[in-house]
């Protein structure tokens, strides 16, 4: 059988393991977008290329350790801003729920206690819990920072699951001090499912008998793989439920491919195996700041995110050949521009394409800018590509000057060398 692992509320959690006095209380991590990247002064941003997962940034910043950390969501004029980024279940039977924002999370409870996120601390968890559940199942996948899939074939009978993941429960409690929920069944899809019934510290086992009775009454946007879209689509079809949608299988297999797949997913038709490595396929950065208009301004910050994710393209060791610039304006308009180059990667280059890419993709110019993301994909080392000899000698020179200012940037900080251009 397949289990999936997940951690109950991983930063709250994380949080209660440094500070017990947290435990039992309702209290919440806060998120904010990082735009002290744009600062002039120099500040130490960390790296994050191991895990990933929602609210896992490839680039963030240590929050100042202060007796009330609800200070580091507060402008200078007091006003708090930043969304949770997850909440301990006694803060959500307040009704606190994930992405809402601090200010109005302090509205439906006021003694909510917020504390700052602290990236390091939930690495280091998540890697301890890793090697934890490396010892004791043969397989396991690493699917984000917080949850894992593991494959007990072979390895535990199928009568002695429940015990089984019962007792590692208890185990990971007891060493790496997370509580944890746990989901079996015969594939990963329906043991993800059966995980989120056994929330909170619980364990939940799905056989193949048991299969029609558990998925019948479930809403079909509560099952992983379906989205705002396909739930819209469904539900025009007056398909409600997962029930409902094995009994209508002509009707979904009718949508295509995905629809396809997805129907053997709910119905236990299909699996997939466990991987215990993945291959990263892109890396991006993204920052949402205030409503901007100055162009000039918008520029030297596009300046700054491409060397934030040079460094971090040049840490991964790949050479990108897709490069993907967006920006989304106020009044929900967006725009963005693609391009794809096969040619040795230089941090100097990579920043004049991303200027490029800003410039091509600003077609909005009378409005204020409120996001800007850079995103590279399809990297040299997974790709049949060859890169281009065309001014090859000067990219090698440039790509040993790239080189240098990397070991630095390593060895002191990310902002020890800037571009002109970002002053």
């Amino acid at each position: 059988m397949k289990i999936h692992i997940d951690i109950d509320c991983f930063f709250a959690s994380a949080a209660r393991i440094v500070d017990p006095s947290l435990v039992g209380k309702a209290m919440a991590i806060g998120g904010r977008s990082d735009t002290q990247i744009f600062s002039r002064e120099a500040k130490n941003q960390t790296v994050n290329l191991e895990n990933s997962g929602s609210f896992v940034p490839t680039f963030f910043k240590a929050y100042e350790n202060k007796d009330d950390d609800l200070e580091n969501f507060q402008d200078a004029d007091g006003k708090i801003r930043g969304i949770l980024t997850t909440s301990s279940y006694e803060a959500r039977a307040y009704g606190i729920k994930t992405t809402m924002t601090i200010r109005e999370a302090l509205q439906r409870c006021p003694h909510l206690i917020i504390k700052s996120p602290n990236m390091s601390l939930y690495q280091k968890l998540s890697h301890e819990l890793h090697q934890f559940l490396a010892h004791k199942i043969p397989l396991i996948e690493q699917a984000s920072i917080d949850e894992f899939y593991g494959d007990l074939e072979g390895w535990v009978e199928d009568e002695d699951v429940p015990t089984f993941i019962q007792e590692l429960k208890e185990e990971i409690l007891e060493k790496v001090k997370l509580p944890v929920s746990i989901g079996a069944s015969h594939t990963r899809y329906i043991a993800k499912q059966a995980t989120t019934f056994a929330k909170p510290f619980g364990c939940k086992t799905i056989y193949k008998e048991d299969l029609d009775a558990f998925i019948n009454p479930i809403k079909v946007g509560d099952f992983a793989g379906i989205g705002k879209s396909m739930k819209q689509k469904l539900t025009s079809v007056h398909i409600h439920t997962l029930g409902q949608l094995r009994d209508r299988r002509g009707t979904v297999e009718s949508w295509g491919p995905y629809a396809k797949e997805l129907y053997k997913r709910v119905s236990g038709l299909t699996d997939a195996p466990i991987k215990t490595s993945h291959k990263r396929k892109s890396i991006g950065i993204s920052r949402t700041i205030e409503p901007l208009y100055d162009r000039v301004e918008l520029q030297r910050r596009i300046h700054i995110l491409a060397r934030h994710l040079s460094f971090a393209i040049l840490k991964l060791n790949v050479i990108p050949t897709v490069f993907h610039l967006s920006i989304h304006y106020e009044g929900s308009l967006k725009s963005h521009k693609n391009i794809s180059l096969s040619e040795v990667f230089t941090e100097k280059k990579f920043d004049s394409l991303c200027i490029k890419l800003f410039l091509e993709a600003d077609i909005h110019k009378r409005s204020h800018v409120i996001r800007l993301s850079i995103n590279c994909s399809s990297f040299t080392k997974d790709s049949k590509k060859e890169l281009s000899l065309l001014g090859f000698e000067d990219d090698q020179r440039m790509k040993d000057l790239t080189s240098a200012s990397q070991i630095l940037r390593e060895r002191y900080r990310i902002d020890i060398l800037k571009w002109g251009s970002e002053l």
